[in-house]
């Protein structure tokens, strides 16, 4: 179901992107690159579930978009990123004094479609992006602090404690993400300002029957600012 839920989106993409040739609209040759930086709030979706709450960390990447044909008053474009993100989890344990944050990092690649409403050139314009996404993990660390002894693990709701201790198993993720933001175009370049949520379909954790988690993926709330300059731009525009 997982891998059908991605080729339904890649498939999407393409199609999408494949439209400008079909001149149904105006088209466009616009190439856009720059960088990103944000914030990421983000949290391990559990089975059994663990008490967390949003753990936060920077982000920021490259980012480059083409956009492709003007569709009526809507900006048709495709946006590729190459992200560096800290995600994992944060606990909230109040059986005891113990605390604990796994910082699991990874690169993300998000392939997005994108409609904009709004000034092409000089002004405001809303849009919607949404796609696929991919992850590759580098590398994770846990954070343990208070007395983390057999008698305050006990004490865990469900008696659910595995996590501490257990490796990444999972070196690969992929999910879905989407999002609105607001762009000003001005002379020297685009400038972005977003809100984003990811949805994982992959596992952190093993997930089979003999296995303690039947999930565990990352679900995260991202914020950033970006900026883009122009590489190619149409000439003449409709």
């Amino acid at each position: 179901m997982k891998k059908r839920l991605i080729t339904i989106f890649l498939c999407g993409l393409l199609f999408y992107c494949g439209k400008a040739y079909g001149q149904i609209g105006s088209p466009r040759n616009d190439l856009a690159i720059g960088v990103n930086g944000g914030y990421t709030l983000n949290q391990v979706m559990f089975n059994p579930s663990i008490q967390q709450k949003f753990k936060g960390a920077p982000t920021f990447g490259f980012t480059m978009r083409y956009t492709c044909e003007k569709y009526f008053k809507s900006l048709c474009s495709i946006q590729l990123e190459v992200n560096y993100a800290n995600l994992g989890w944060e606990e909230v344990i109040e059986t005891s004094d113990d605390t604990y944050k796994r910082d699991i990092n990874y690169i993300q690649i998000p392939l997005l479609a994108r409609m904009g409403w709004g000034y092409e050139e000089r002004g405001a314009l809303f849009y919607v992006v949404a796609g696929p996404q991919l992850g590759f993990y580098l590398g994770d660390k846990g954070v343990k602090g208070g007395l983390f002894n057999d008698s305050t693990l006990s004490r865990r709701p469900g008696q659910v404690n595995q996590q501490y201790d257990m490796p990444v198993k999972n070196k690969f993720e992929y999910g879905i993400t989407a999002g609105l933001g607001i762009e000003i175009n001005t002379k020297i370049g685009h400038f972005l300002l977003e809100g984003r949520y990811y949805y994982g379909l992959s596992d952190i954790f093993g997930n089979g029957k003999k296995d303690v988690f039947g999930r565990s993926a990352n679900g995260t709330i991202a914020v950033r600012a970006s900026y883009l300059f122009d590489i190619i731009r149409t000439k003449n525009r409709e």
